[in-house]
């Protein structure tokens, strides 16, 4: 038996073994391995939502983002959103990209949405790393699109492209 699948074995008898696992997923079991471990726990876990968030909490930032990563195929519904709002707030630019991905872009509200996606354009992130932005792109994400190419060009700076194509 592989690492991975004693590891996914014992999430899926004690959904608790995720928190000494998910650390050393990747390094023992490879590169999709935390995503496989993400999907036992949220079938294993009384409360996936809740032990889902906990995995977040406890994570470093690569462990969160692969959480991130994974919410679209963990079946949790809206229940996951704090763990997007989080990311949306720091300043790791992974971390932002993964929350404005296909669960973020499912989820959160268009104020929300539209919010990360400025963010996104602050940070340098390209567009194209938006889910679901041509579907959610209204016109009031247009007008704050505007404001800030407006307030790019008045400071001499420029814009970045991937602005100005929305525009």
């Amino acid at each position: 038996m592989t690492w991975l699948a004693r590891a996914v074995a014992d999430v899926e008898r004690d959904p608790e073994t995720v928190h000494a696992l998910f650390p050393r997923a990747a390094r023992d079991g490879g590169p999709s391995a935390r995503v496989e471990l993400l999907r036992a726990l949220a079938k294993a876990a009384p409360e996936p939502a809740e032990a889902v968030t906990r995995l977040y909490w406890q994570g470093d930032a690569a462990e969160r983002l692969d959480i991130l990563r994974a919410l679209p195929d963990l079946d949790l519904g809206p229940a996951a959103l704090p763990l997007v709002h989080d990311a949306l707030r720091t300043n790791d630019t992974r971390l932002v990209a993964a929350a404005l991905g296909p669960y973020g872009s499912a989820w959160l509200d268009d104020h929300a949405f539209r919010q990360g996606v400025l963010k996104c354009v602050f940070m340098s992130v390209p567009l194209a790393s938006v889910e679901g932005l041509d579907r959610r792109f209204d016109e009031e994400l247009r007008r704050m699109l505007a404001d800030f190419a407006a307030e790019r060009r008045a400071a001499g700076r420029p814009v970045p492209p991937d602005v100005l194509e929305r525009l």
